[in-house]
């Protein structure tokens, strides 16, 4: 596995890569201190299996910048993990294609859980998130929220598959929990995403806990 991390200090990089090291123990990395040598390493021929970065760091160009290393390194998943907690940041991050935001401020044993799930392709967003971007955000017009026992148009398998998702869980770990291919798995979530009104796995993640509230 190669994994890029991307921060402005030195110390944090060195300590979140011990923590990876216990995790993936096979894996390469490769470190950048600023937004532009996060760039660089994108552009210089590698591809990685995850990118993991701070906000905020020099060169930082504003969240436009996750949509310009999304365009390098295609189908990668990005990580945040940055100092703010600001939901503005959080959604920010989100909105721009950030598959997850793991707050500093994490205990050790939370980050290493976080990061376990964001390497069995799941999301993992710091706790409160989720409700607080439903408070703070309009709803969909796809979402009907006057009859929330509906399941929101979707069908009961469809919505085992949300939940499914909002766990956490790969389509691969749905497909064996199901008993469905992954293909059909597939099939499912691009449904849910079209009657959700939301274009990823984290706004179905979102969509979901409201589902739940």
């Amino acid at each position: 596995m190669k994994i890029l991390i991307g921060d402005d200090h030195l110390l944090f990089r060195e300590g979140l890569r011990r923590l990876l090291e216990q995790l993936q123990g096979e894996a390469s990395f490769v470190e950048a201190g600023t937004f532009d040598e996060v760039l660089n390493q994108c552009r210089a021929g590698m591809t990685f299996d995850i990118i993991l970065m701070d906000l905020h760091m020099p060169n930082w160009p504003g969240f436009d910048g996750l949509r310009e290393i999304q365009a390098l390194q295609p189908g990668v998943p990005v990580v945040v993990v940055s100092a703010s907690e600001a939901l503005g940041d959080i959604r920010g991050a989100l909105d721009h294609g950030a598959t997850g935001y793991i707050p500093k401020s994490s205990s050790v044993k939370v980050m290493m859980g976080a990061l376990n799930l964001v390497f069995s392709g799941g999301i993992y967003l710091p706790p409160g998130a989720l409700t607080a971007s439903m408070d703070a955000a309009p709803r969909r017009r796809s979402i009907e929220i006057t009859d929330r026992n509906a399941g929101y148009g979707l069908t009961q398998r469809q919505r085992e598959v949300l939940e499914c998702l909002r766990l956490g869980k790969s389509n691969k770990q749905i497909a064996y929990e199901l008993g469905l291919s992954e293909g059909t798995v597939k099939i499912h979530v691009t449904a849910i995403f079209k009657s959700l009104g939301v274009k990823n796995r984290t706004q179905a993640v979102i969509a979901a806990a409201a589902m739940s509230a």
